[in-house]
């Protein structure tokens, strides 16, 4: 999957940007207060973009 798409999925599960690193992005669920790493390839493997999902405990896209 996109890169965009799944960060698009992000924020409207109400995840947003914490901080940007040099190869990851990193945001946060304050929810539940949990975080996950995104790196910064265009495309992201469908099982990766599953397991930042349940990291963040949202719905998988």
């Amino acid at each position: 999957m996109k890169r965009r798409k799944l960060i698009r999925h992000l924020e409207q599960h109400g995840c947003y940007l914490l901080r940007e690193g040099k190869k990851h992005t990193v945001y946060y669920n304050p929810i539940n207060n949990m975080i996950s790493t995104i790196p910064r390839h265009t495309e992201i493997v469908n099982k990766l973009a599953r397991k930042i999902c349940k990291d963040l405990d949202i719905p998988p896209p």
